[in-house]
């Protein structure tokens, strides 16, 4: 669990000071393990003066960025039948990490669900499997090319190259 717990929090602090150079005077606030927010699917409250709160989904992927490929997220946990993030999150902002590669993609989450929903069968499944002190858990996700989201709602998503 330590490689989850520190690949996470590696990817709050890229995503932080890309969010934070973005819109100076903004504010974020960490609300991952307020329990009103962990049933949403909501890491993040990116306060920018102005405008609405936005809810901000962080994803942090160790080996994505080689493969050129999202994991999005359909059952967090086979076991218990959780869905996954990429479902039910009721985030603005998907910012999904490449920690390999020190890049945030921003991706406008409403619109890419729309896109994605429609056409998921097209996409192959993987699972993973991960460790929470004694309790194994597996996680489904849809392998998405980046290219293919990024040319279906070129709108919907922005890259980032992280400072550091």
């Amino acid at each position: 669990m330590h490689g989850v717990q520190g690949a996470a929090e590696r990817a709050v602090a890229l995503v932080r000071g890309v969010l934070l150079a973005d819109a100076p005077g903004s504010m974020l606030h960490d609300v991952s393990v307020d329990p009103r927010f962990q049933h949403r699917g909501v890491d993040l409250l990116w306060d920018v003066p102005g405008q609405p709160p936005k809810g901000v989904e962080v994803k942090g992927d160790r080996q994505g960025a080689r493969r050129g490929n999202y994991f999005f997220e359909l059952v967090s946990n086979a076991e218990k039948d959780t869905p996954g993030c990429f479902l039910y999150s009721t985030a603005d902002v998907l910012a999904y990490v490449f920690l390999d590669a020190r890049q945030v993609h921003l991706l406008d989450l409403r619109r890419v669900r729309e896109w994605f929903v429609p056409r998921a069968k097209e996409y192959p499944l993987k699972t993973t499997k991960t460790k929470t002190g004694a309790l194994l858990y597996t996680t489904v996700g849809a392998i998405v090319p980046v290219r293919d989201v990024r040319q279906a709602v070129p709108e919907a998503v922005r890259v980032v190259s992280a400072e550091g």
